[in-house]
């Protein structure tokens, strides 16, 4: 492929950036940003017999966030795959000056963000066939990514969901309590802003400044998140629904969650081997309304993002990704 248009990214070599134009909107112009990591011909013998190779893997974070997760793609790759990320619009690399970061009004809309980084994907590969889908998706971009496989069932060959935001904290009880004050409030005022229910334990969690080992842009990933606005959290709360009544996938799906929550307004050393945003349980119950191949795999000690629990939790994380991927349809 003809590389114009990639330039470094901000991780520094051997990562690339993309911007992918999607018009514009009452804001101003809108884009998404895909990232890769440039591979060696190295590379691509050592890992040409893994269990993903021939898969796409697309990577799409969560609310308040961006991909900056470098191991997560080196690994990923070992497992044989080529993998790219997805800032999507108004998010991280995709977030321009003045405007409402992270919103929309659907989360359908994030269709044109995945089709357009689906056509640079299959531009690198000069139009060879037989190569398959793996989305994978953290926290909202979990959900995200479940609603555009059940609309593009033909193009997913599988699913990694690492702690999707599939039901409300308070289940789909409180969900149906809360959700209509939401829309109401959506109609009168989409981006009224709400009150702050972030109290910062989840970046205490990752952060290196914390009980982490991890550093970020704290611009693109605020240490209590983005303001919240009705008109997104009532487009959340429809897409749960929507995964209530059942996505009937038919593609195998893996759903990586911690082995417990701690969801409380002090700070406990536990939470720093837990999940601090998800009810995991619900979230659980509800993987079942995605399809009749779903495996959920409870990893002790996890933190919300899987990926940047600590080294062990993490190896475990990998290996059931190995694992799973390893039955997927040739």
């Amino acid at each position: 492929m003809a590389d114009h248009g990639w330039r470094e990214d901000v991780l520094g070599a051997p990562f690339e950036r993309l911007e992918l134009p999607l018009g514009e909107d009452h804001e101003g112009p809108v884009v998404a940003t895909l990232v890769r990591r440039r591979r060696s011909a190295a590379d691509l013998l050592l890992h040409a017999r893994g269990p993903l190779h021939g898969v796409d893997v697309l990577y799409v974070h969560g609310w308040s966030d961006y991909f900056f997760q470098v191991e997560l793609a080196e690994r990923v790759e070992r497992l044989g795959a080529r993998f790219h990320a997805l800032d999507l619009r108004k998010y991280g690399r995709s977030l321009r000056p003045r405007q409402t970061p992270g919103n929309v009004d659907d989360l359908a809309t994030y269709d044109e963000d995945i089709a357009a980084a689906l056509d640079a994907i299959a531009a690198e590969h000069h139009g060879a066939t037989g190569r398959r889908l793996v989305p994978m998706g953290h926290s909202t971009g979990g959900l995200t990514l479940s609603l555009w496989a059940a609309r593009h069932a033909d193009r997913v060959d599988g699913l990694i969901l690492n702690s999707p935001w599939l039901e409300f904290q308070a289940s789909a009880v409180g969900r149906a309590i809360v959700a209509p004050v939401i829309k109401l409030g959506a109609r009168r005022n989409p981006l009224a802003p709400m009150p702050a229910v972030d109290p910062g334990f989840y970046t205490r969690t990752v952060s290196a400044a914390g009980e982490g080992s991890w550093t970020y842009d704290q611009q693109w990933r605020p240490d209590r998140g983005f303001p919240l606005h009705p008109n997104w959290l009532a487009a959340v709360f429809d897409g749960q629904a929507t995964v209530e009544a059942g996505l009937d996938l038919e593609v195998p799906v893996l759903v990586l969650l911690s082995d417990k929550s701690m969801l409380q307004p002090r700070w406990d050393d536990g939470m720093a081997r837990a999940d601090v945003a998800l009810n995991v349980d619900v979230v659980a119950h509800r993987a079942l309304s995605l399809g009749s191949e779903v495996t959920v795999r409870r990893l002790h000690g996890a933190v919300h993002d899987v990926v940047l629990s600590a080294p062990e939790v993490r190896e475990r994380a990998y290996d059931a990704i190995g694992r799973w991927a390893a039955s997927l349809p040739r």
